[in-house]
């Protein structure tokens, strides 16, 4: 396996054009009648500040109403990587700065926010290969073009199972209930934390009456047993939290993937 270069093709891969905020300004121009709604995700707290051009806010002129689910990631491996866990990986990495190859699907996507934190905390100094989308780069990271990826679960788990990846840690704050046998990144470097995730947001000055009934509408929904099952099997938590809950989460991690943004140094204007 070639722990090093970039491969050529891809190194300076284009930023992630597959981002929402397109869809984002069309749900904030339209009618606030509770007719319109913006599946909110990771992305809109990251190209807050990752797009220095938007021309709306996103906190200021998108209301919360209710989250969905969060879904943690992989932290996976090439199986001839010489590390078994995060913190032979972090030892790896800090002994051979900026040859370790992370591949993303594609550049200020929140896989890629992923492995900006995880240099932010721990000084490790990774390459960042983007490509267009995740399945191509975990085809690389099989073949041993690039040595790790944040990755969705159900995305990798087939090939975690095969045995042509390997799963060194999940990105969630507690171990998964499903794979209780694969530590946190966070059991190795305290406080770390990341999950692509989704909810529903309105255009702001949506009634809060319809807000409300939008919310619990949702809620009972996750509170339903299949529903809730069918998330755990992707991997997922559900989220189920009041449109002032969804909010102050929809602040936190919009601050915390601003210091990331901020701190890597990446934008596009």
């Amino acid at each position: 396996m070639a722990v090093g270069a970039a491969p050529a093709a891809i190194r300076s891969g284009e930023p992630n054009r597959g981002s929402n905020h397109i869809a984002t300004e069309a749900v904030v121009r339209s009618p606030p009648d509770g007719y319109t709604l913006l599946l909110v995700n990771a992305a809109n707290a990251i190209n807050a500040t990752y797009y220095e051009s938007l021309t709306f806010n996103f906190m200021r002129d998108i209301a919360p109403v209710a989250g969905i689910g969060r879904f943690p990631y992989f932290m996976a491996v090439n199986p001839a990587f010489p590390a078994s866990n995060v913190r032979e990986f972090i030892a790896y990495a800090k002994a051979n700065p900026r040859k370790v190859n992370i591949g993303t699907g594609g550049a200020g996507g929140p896989d890629h926010a992923s492995g900006e934190l995880l240099q932010l905390m721990t000084g490790i100094q990774m390459t960042h290969v983007p490509y267009r989308g995740t399945t191509p780069a975990l085809t690389d990271l099989v073949s041993g073009q690039v040595q790790m990826v944040f990755c969705t679960i159900p995305s990798a788990i087939q090939y975690v199972k095969a045995g042509t990846l390997r799963a060194i840690a999940v990105t969630s704050a507690t171990r998964l209930e499903s794979m209780p046998e694969i530590p946190t990144v966070g059991e190795t470097v305290p406080g770390f934390e990341s999950a692509q995730w989704y909810g529903v947001g309105a255009p702001t000055g949506t009634p809060a009456a319809i807000i409300a009934a939008l919310n619990e509408e949702l809620r009972a929904a996750l509170a339903d047993s299949k529903i809730k099952a069918r998330i755990e099997d992707l991997g997922g938590i559900p989220l189920s939290m009041s449109p002032e809950e969804f909010g102050n989460f929809l602040a936190n991690e919009t601050e915390k993937m601003g210091k990331v943004i901020k701190a890597a140094g990446i934008s596009v204007k």
